[in-house]
């Protein structure tokens, strides 16, 4: 609550001149309590305080008390409390509580090293949570990654869904295209993608990201613990971001935002004014930088995320929480995983045997038609159920009706059959227009649905293809002649 700088003096005059009790001059006032306080502040000097001011059951633990603070001076009450306890204090939580704010150290202040980089010497990189994106079966966290040069405060920035070592992989290297180069140093902070162990200044960093180091010829580098100040530019850069691009946006897919992202980092934000130089741009700033980056090799390391994985029995792996399908030979075999951010690969003896773009979901299900398709034929017995999974991954909305032919008590079996001659005639195409104006329709007959079929074949003015093997639906081909003598009477 703020007050007034008449009240504040009254406040003052009431308590020095008059000597009303704060609790009265609260009431009076009809103000809170803790805003006579605080305009009082503290009333009167307060020395450090000695055994002969220290309370009669704290007497004998000064010396305790004070040596503990000196070593942990920001040790909460309650647990010296527990402690004094143990080594037999009889007081209350309370007397402790007004010892401790008399004698515990005041933190120093620490004084900060203003350091001026140099060109193309270090590039700052970090994330910054923006929000959240709505998947099929879950919601994950929506991430910005940002990587500036600490010179020339040019910006890198992309929207990512994981935070694990080969996203950090992917953004660096992007990054690094992006720029047309490379910085000698990347500088991060402590987290676990990049520090695998820390003690003081001895640091484990993890495997992968030392190996795209050596490969980008580039020093991995860390901050001090708790001090984001060491990495001030992109954590500025990030705020930029957060004020300047993110505020009153909304993101509906990864693919949108960084579109939109890449627009505004070329337009706008490479075009502010440089924080040091204001008569110059930073894209300015950045052209003079540039000519002095490390180049890029040729070719630019891998970034794919490659692991063993092996097909479940009906011949789909799981990677990240979804199944991806793979040829039915396949099933129960060993194959290489390789994926990033866009798709999964299957490899066989480096041999590509599946592909499908990643979904980021849960409990989804990505399958190739091919793949289907080949393992009907092997299983002939499966036709139905197998028939309407079909039917459920060309044509979506046929639930719809299967959900009318449940009601009105068809045999889904005859029903399933039936649509699969009609998707074999017809295709894909047509069925799922026909099945959608059935919906509309409200119908669901399956004599229906094929006029529906013939009408959109007819509308798309496409021929249906008819292979027929001349002469092989017939039992008899050959022809004897018989003798007609018998006709002439």
């Amino acid at each position: 609550m703020t007050v007034s700088i008449e009240t504040e003096a009254h406040i003052r005059r009431l308590f020095f001149g008059e000597h009303w009790k704060r609790g009265t001059i609260a009431k009076q006032l009809a103000i809170h309590p803790d805003v006579v306080k605080r305009v009082l502040g503290r009333v009167g000097p307060c020395p450090k305080a000695n055994p002969a001011t220290v309370h009669a059951s704290l007497c004998a633990f000064a010396a305790f008390i004070d040596e503990t603070l000196e070593r942990y001076p920001r040790l909460v009450a309650t647990r010296l409390y527990d402690m004094l306890v143990a080594r037999g204090f009889t007081g209350t939580i309370r007397v402790l509580r007004t010892y401790l704010r008399r004698v515990r150290p005041k933190p120093k202040n620490e004084a900060f090293l203003r350091v001026r980089p140099l060109v193309a010497e270090q590039a700052q990189v970090d994330w910054g949570h923006v929000g959240y994106l709505e998947f099929p079966g879950c919601k994950r966290p929506l991430w910005v990654f940002v990587c500036v040069l600490a010179y020339s405060r040019a910006i890198f920035a992309e929207l990512v869904l994981d935070l694990s070592v080969h996203s950090l992989r992917r953004s660096l290297v992007r990054a690094a295209e992006f720029f047309g180069g490379s910085c000698r140093q990347w500088l991060f902070d402590n987290p676990k993608t990049v520090v695998i162990e820390r003690h003081g200044d001895a640091v484990r960093f993890h495997s992968s990201l030392l190996e795209l180091a050596g490969a980008m010829r580039v020093e991995p580098r860390v901050c001090g613990v708790r001090k984001p100040h060491e990495k001030g530019r992109v954590e500025r850069a990030i705020r930029y971001l957060r004020e300047r691009f993110f505020a009153a946006r909304t993101i509906h897919s990864v693919e949108q935002g960084n579109a939109q992202l890449l627009e505004f980092i070329e337009t706008i934000a490479l075009q502010r004014p440089h924080p040091q130089w204001p008569e110059r741009s930073v894209a300015d700033v950045f052209a003079e930088e540039q000519a002095r980056l490390l180049k890029l090799p040729n070719p630019l390391p891998s970034t794919d995320f490659v692991q063993p994985i092996v097909a479940d029995k009906t011949a789909f792996v799981r990677f990240d929480a979804n199944a991806y399908s793979v040829p039915s030979k396949f099933a129960r075999a060993t194959l290489t995983l390789v994926a990033n951010d866009s798709r999964v690969r299957l490899l066989d003896c480096g041999i590509e045997v599946a592909s499908h773009a990643r979904v980021w979901g849960r409990s989804q299900w990505q399958e190739d038609p091919a793949h289907r398709a080949a393992l009907l034929e092997e299983k002939r017995a499966a036709r139905i159920p197998k028939g309407r999974d079909r039917l459920h991954v060309e044509i979506p909305e046929i639930d719809r009706l299967f959900e009318h032919w449940v009601k009105v008590g068809r045999n889904l079996g005859s029903m399933t059959i039936r649509t699969i001659r009609l998707l074999d005639a017809y295709g894909a195409d047509v069925l799922k227009m026909a099945v959608e104006e059935a919906i509309s329709r409200g119908v669901h007959d399956p004599g229906a649905l094929a006029v529906l079929c013939e009408q959109m074949r007819k509308r798309l003015a496409m021929p249906i293809p008819i292979a027929l093997d001349l002469g092989a639906h017939i039992h008899d081909r050959e022809v004897v002649p018989h003798d007609l003598g018998g006709y002439d009477v």
